[in-house]
């Protein structure tokens, strides 16, 4: 069936004003100024979209889709990703990451559940690797694995400047980076490695060196929790104003907030404020990966789960309380990790693009419907697909 959007004003994320954007199976077929529908022509599903923002589906660019955690023991693994944690979130595509755990939760676990996702109605793509080096692959080798396999389009997310990493040198690292470089660069793939920044103090002191030392550019780097804390919310500034890419973690806790993790709408603020491109910056959830805490002695002692709703509802709070104009707030989690990422048919609502949109209302910013590759996954704010298991 065809759906024909109307009356809806159109975030591109750039603002295109009052449109109507008709859908064409999985791909925006055309936009225009007022589309009539034919009669006796065929069923064209109607959405009236009037006091409606209507923008590009989201992006999570860091998701443990296949669940995480583990730092307090088995008991503490966090369970797979359902389909409605996503969508409810106005997420229609997901990068899913190992974390901590490479051994129980491995490569084989990872594809299989993008792919089901998928097989459920999103869009999923995969980084190869968790937080250890030597990077545990599918293929044995990392070049191999973003040349061959179709969903994985990086490395990550690879653990630097924490207590839970592998301790890499600058020589390990320089030697990922390289392979995924020239990985991506042969299949045509973003070939990027995203970078689990931890409380450490060398923070980004081994990306900064290999800018430096080789010649690999600083945008094959996409570190992620840069605001964890002041001193490396600080790195970030210098780091974002060089032409480095900087993501914003927008899972967290009041706990986390009070030791000095700066929430993700007040760092965009303050980023653009400090003159940072808004296209160098992005937001991704950490969803279903885990929020442990550790005593000063590194000792585990309380664990959270990061959410893939928090991805929206941070970029909701830079829009009515940081006055950040909607389209340059969207971009975080629609263009600029499509751009960042190389997914050529996402982030944007234009002619050929894949249908994902969502549907908000103009005055609330609530999410009223989702639309992932043409099929509507949330109808006035209730999910109307399910996971296999929900």
């Amino acid at each position: 069936m065809l759906k024909l959007i109307k009356n809806g004003e159109v975030y591109s994320p750039d603002y295109l004003g009052k449109k109507d954007i008709l859908l064409t199976g999985d791909k925006i077929g055309y936009i225009g100024d007022e589309l009539k529908a034919p009669e006796d022509f065929a069923d064209i599903e109607i959405i009236d979209a009037n006091d409606k923002y209507v923008i590009p589906g989201f992006i999570d660019s860091h998701v443990h889709i296949c669940g995480g955690g583990g730092e307090g023991g088995f008991k503490t693994r966090t369970p797979e990703i359902q389909l409605t944690d996503i969508t409810l979130g106005g997420v229609t595509t997901v990068i899913g990451v190992l974390g901590t755990d490479g051994t129980t939760r491995n490569m084989a676990n990872l594809l299989a559940k993008a792919r089901g996702l998928e097989e459920e109605g999103i869009t999923t793509y995969i980084y190869t690797g968790s937080y250890q080096v030597p990077i545990r692959t599918l293929t044995g080798s990392i070049q191999d694995d973003i040349i061959l396999i179709d969903k994985i389009i990086g490395v990550g997310e690879v653990a630097m400047s924490d207590h839970r990493s592998s301790q890499p040198t600058m020589e390990d690292f320089v030697k990922i980076v390289a392979e995924a470089r020239v990985g991506g660069i042969l299949s045509g793939k973003a070939g990027v490695v995203n970078i689990h920044m931890g409380d450490g103090k060398r923070q980004v002191d081994f990306i900064e060196e290999i800018i430096e030392k080789t010649e690999i550019p600083i945008t094959q780097f996409t570190p992620t929790h840069m605001a964890r804390n002041p001193k490396l919310f600080a790195r970030a500034i210098d780091y974002a104003k060089k032409g480095g890419i900087v993501d914003f973690t927008t899972s967290t806790n009041k706990k986390f907030l009070e030791e000095g993790e700066l929430k993700c709408s007040r760092g965009l603020k303050i980023l653009l404020d400090e003159g940072v491109s808004p296209n160098n910056i992005t937001f991704s959830s950490d969803g279903q990966g885990s929020l442990p805490e550790f005593d000063e002695y590194g000792k585990f002692i309380a664990l959270g789960m990061g959410k893939v709703t928090s991805l929206y509802e941070e970029v909701k709070d830079a829009i009515l309380e940081e006055n950040i104009s909607v389209d340059i707030a969207l971009r975080v989690i629609t263009a600029n990790p499509a751009d960042i990422l190389k997914l050529s048919n996402k982030g944007y609502i234009k002619k050929g693009r894949d249908a994902d949109i969502v549907i908000i209302d103009k005055d609330t910013l609530e999410i009223e419907t989702v639309i992932a590759m043409g099929k509507i996954m949330v109808s006035k704010g209730k999910p109307v697909v399910k996971g296999t298991f929900e």
